[in-house]
């Protein structure tokens, strides 16, 4: 017990180093500030704020490229526009100005960021004004509506954004992958696109994603900005300075403040559908057959859930009960819609298809069935033939060659003769050969043309009858 209380000291010593030492090394691990380049930062992001001359271009080529992608529904065609497009510029402008006090960099900022913003829905707009583009696509529809995920891409692709441009080695392969992660190009496509075809909830959508992406790039500049102490903007006149810290905070304030509650409400939709979506699989589960199930039925501002039966008929009984299920789910005072059909028509023409579904089936599998009867006919006869034209003799040529061979011959034939000795078949081919009389008998040729036969038609057994 002694040593015990000796050895304690010891023991709080080492436990004390071993946890410096993990602080030392854990600071150096992640601390950004000793390579930080706070003049250069501040330069590249005031430098890329303007959106004129060759950057409006830039923009507007690359607007157009998307609009093409997502009318396509080519992931890799946005991509390729999002890494050429010139648009992190002005919101990390808003972000370095708010955080450093600088108003006239602020009002620069905003200025180009409308500029940017015009530019983009007039070129999506015009594109999508050509009729043959107007067509709906999922890349499109995808981008109509905010998910609470997109917040916490537009934030981690923000601190990512601020941190590689802040260091004195630009990381260009982490700008480029920001730019795709953020994706802020595809709703300003998107809400062009809704302009164009006056559907001005896609365009509300997209808008208010866009917004949500632009608001938390912003704010993470302006974090990482005030993180690492970058130099405020004096002012000669103290009167002036003091007016302009309190409306950069006014800004922050309402910047930080508008993200918290979009953040918040975005949750709460994400919540409500998710847990709608859960109780709908439950009814599944139960054997309630659900239909024709669209987004729009899982109504948050309302407090809804539509869902849409066939085949059987809920009783009022059965509707209650699922009704007063509603909280377990998290769903306190959602109301439940049930659409329903009474005569039971949408079941029979249901069953109907699937009947017809049946029967084309048994069809489409008889049909197979007969097909592969008859190439199987097909393949054994073209093996016969083969088999056939491999053991057919060229006569005609051959009849000539001899002709050529042996003077003195009149006449050739052959036949295939087959034979049996009662145990087995054997066929044999079987030449006659007919020699001119006026031939002497010493001349004859007999033994010379049955090899010739034999060598030429590559046969073991032969016989040659002369007459």
């Amino acid at each position: 017990m002694e040593n015990k209380d000796k050895n304690q000291p010891a023991i709080n010593k080492n436990l004390k180093e071993a946890w410096e030492s993990l602080k030392e090394f854990l600071f150096e691990l992640l601390d950004i500030r000793h390579d930080t380049d706070k003049k250069g930062t501040t330069e590249d992001i005031k430098e890329n704020i303007s959106m004129k001359g060759h950057t409006a271009w830039v923009l507007v080529f690359s607007i157009l490229i998307a609009s093409i992608g997502l009318n396509i529904s080519s992931p890799a065609v946005v991509i390729g526009a999002m890494l050429i497009s010139p648009l992190m510029g002005p919101i990390l402008g808003v972000g370095l100005s708010i955080g450093t006090n600088d108003i006239d960099t602020l009002k620069r900022s905003l200025t180009n960021l409308g500029v940017m913003i015009g530019l983009s829905l007039a070129t999506s707009f015009l594109f999508f004004l050509i009729p043959i583009f107007r067509n709906e696509t999922p890349e499109l529809l995808a981008r109509t509506a905010p998910d609470v995920r997109d917040v916490f891409i537009a934030i981690a692709g923000g601190l990512a954004l601020i941190i590689a441009i802040s260091r004195r080695s630009k990381q260009t392969n982490t700008i480029a992958g920001v730019a795709i992660a953020t994706a802020l190009m595809p709703p300003l496509c998107t809400a062009g696109y809704g302009l164009a075809i006056g559907n001005f909830s896609y365009f509300g959508g997209a808008m208010f994603l866009f917004t949500i992406n632009t608001i938390y790039i912003a704010l993470a500049a302006f974090a990482i900005v005030k993180f690492l102490h970058f130099p405020m903007v004096k002012y000669l006149d103290s009167a002036k300075r003091k007016r302009i810290a309190r409306l950069a905070s006014f800004v922050a304030f309402l910047v930080f403040a508008g993200s918290i509650y979009m953040f918040f409400n975005l949750f709460k939709i994400n919540q409500f559908k998710q847990s709608a979506e859960n109780f709908i699989a439950d009814l599944k589960k139960s054997g309630i057959s659900i239909i024709d199930e669209k987004a729009e039925d899982l109504d948050y501002k309302e407090n809804s859930v539509k869902i849409y039966i066939y085949g059987k008929t809920l009783s009022s009984e059965e509707i209650n009960y699922w009704t007063a299920k509603l909280p377990n789910y998290g769903l306190t005072d959602t109301k439940l819609i049930v659409e329903q059909s009474v005569d039971s028509d949408l079941m029979h023409e249901v069953e109907n298809l699937t009947e017809l579904y049946k029967q084309n089936q048994i069809l489409i599998s008889t049909r197979d069935e007969s097909l592969k009867e008859k190439e199987a006919k097909l393949n054994l006869l073209e093996t016969e033939l083969s088999k056939f034209y491999a053991s057919e003799i060229p006569f005609v040529q051959i009849s000539k060659e001899a002709q050529i061979n042996y003077s003195g011959l009149k006449q050739l034939s052959y036949a295939k003769q087959v034979n049996t000795n009662f145990k087995t078949v054997d066929t044999i081919t079987v030449f006659n050969a007919e020699w001119d009389k006026s031939v002497p008998k010493k001349d004859l040729k007999k033994d010379q043309l049955k090899k010739w036969l034999k060598t030429r038609l590559n046969l073991d057994t032969l016989i040659v009858n002369h007459n």
